[in-house]
C-alpha cells in the first residue's frame, strides 16, 4: 500500500504518467494498472485523465496533501533509523557469567570502550536469561550446550575445568583435603585424559559458592582444593600462586557461546560486540579444550 501512495503521489508531482514512470524506472502500463487498482481500493477516482492533461480530481487532492508529508516523514524517520542501526553507537546490554566477565574478558570490554567511544555497555554479571527473554538485553555468554530453538548462537570456544590449589597447601595436607566448589558444579566427576575412565571425588565439598572467583582466591590461599575453570584460574597456574591436581584427570570440557533471540537482527553496535569476543577468542589458550 506504501509504495502505491508513493507512486500516485510521484504522478501528481510529476504531472505526466509518463514522465512518472521515467522516474520511478516502471514500464508505463504497469503504473497505469497499479494506479487503477489503487483507485478501485479506495473507491474513488484520485486523477482527471485526457489525451491533454491529467490532473488531480477533488478527493484526489486531498489525497495527495495528507499522503505527501506523510511520506516524507516516513522517508526521514527511515534515513534515521538506517543510520543509527549501521553506526556503532548507543547501549548494549549484555548477560555473561561473573567469573568469565570479570576476568578472561577484560581486555575485550577495554577494547571496545577504546575502539568505539559512542557506544555504552551495561554489563549484567548473571547466568539467568530472564532478560534475554524480555527483551531487556542485546546478547548473551553462557557456558554449556544451548538447546533452546528460539535463540541464536555462535561458539566461542570452550573451556577445560581442573583441580587446583596452592603449593602451601600441599604439603601441609598429605592426607585428608578440604575441597572448594562453585555453582554450577555441585555434582561433577572427574575423567581420565588418556583414556576416558570416570571416577567420582570422594569427599564432600568443605565450601559451597555461587562464584567461582571466591573459591579460586580460596585456594590462592591455602584453604583447599578449588575445581576452578581453565578461564580463570591460567594466570595464577603459570605465576605458581596454584599447581595442578591430579593432572592426568579433570572435568568434562564445556562449550561457550554467544546468544541471541531469534527473532532479533542484530544492530551494528550489537554485531561489533559480538565480533569483538569472536575475535577474541580465537585464539585464546583458555577457550581451547
Amino acid at each position: 500500500m506504501l509504495d502505491d501512495l508513493d507512486l500516485f503521489v510521484a504522478i501528481v508531482d510529476a504531472r505526466s504518467l509518463s514522465a512518472a514512470a521515467g522516474r520511478l524506472r516502471m514500464p508505463a502500463p504497469t503504473l497505469t494498472r497499479r494506479l487503477q487498482a489503487l483507485e478501485a481500493r479506495l473507491g474513488c477516482k484520485l486523477l482527471s485523465r485526457s489525451a491533454r492533461r491529467l490532473a488531480p480530481t477533488n478527493e484526489g487532492w486531498q489525497y495527495y496533501e495528507r499522503c505527501k508529508p506523510l511520506l516524507a516523514a516516513l522517508r526521514q524517520e527511515t534515513a534515521s533509523l538506517d543510520g543509527t542501526l549501521n553506526r556503532v553507537e548507543g547501549v548494549v546490554r549484555l548477560l555473561a557469567p561473573l567469573s568469565m566477565a570479570n576476568d578472561m574478558l577484560v581486555p575485550v570490554w577495554a577494547s571496545l570502550l577504546r575502539e568505539h567511544p559512542r557506544l555504552r555497555l551495561e554489563l549484567k554479571l548473571s547466568n539467568s536469561l530472564d532478560d534475554l527473554y524480555s527483551g531487556m538485553a542485546d546478547l548473551a555468554l553462557r557456558v554449556g550446550e544451548q538447546s533452546d530453538v528460539s535463540l541464536r548462537q555462535r561458539r566461542l570456544g570452550e573451556v577445560r575445568t581442573i583441580l587446583t590449589a596452592s603449593p602451601a597447601y600441599l604439603a601441609a595436607h598429605l592426607a585428608a583435603h578440604r575441597l572448594l566448589l562453585a555453582e554450577p558444579f555441585e555434582r561433577w566427576k572427574l575423567r581420565r585424559r588418556d583414556g576416558g575412565e570416570e571416577a567420582a571425588w570422594p569427599a564432600e565439598p568443605g565450601l559451597l559458592a555461587n562464584d567461582m572467583l571466591l573459591t579460586r582466591r580460596l585456594a590462592e590461599g591455602g584453604a583447599g582444593i578449588a575445581v576452578s575453570p581453565l578461564s580463570i584460574c591460567h594466570r595464577q597456574l603459570a605465576d605458581g600462586r596454584l599447581v595442578r591436581v591430579l593432572e592426568e584427570w579433570e572435568i568434562a570440557t564445556r562449550p561457550v557461546y554467544a546468544v541471541w533471540p531469534e527473532r532479533r537482527a542484530l544492530p551494528a553496535r550489537v554485531r561489533a560486540v559480538l565480533d569483538a569476543l569472536l575475535e577474541f577468542s580465537e585464539d585464546l589458550p583458555q577457550l581451547r579444550g
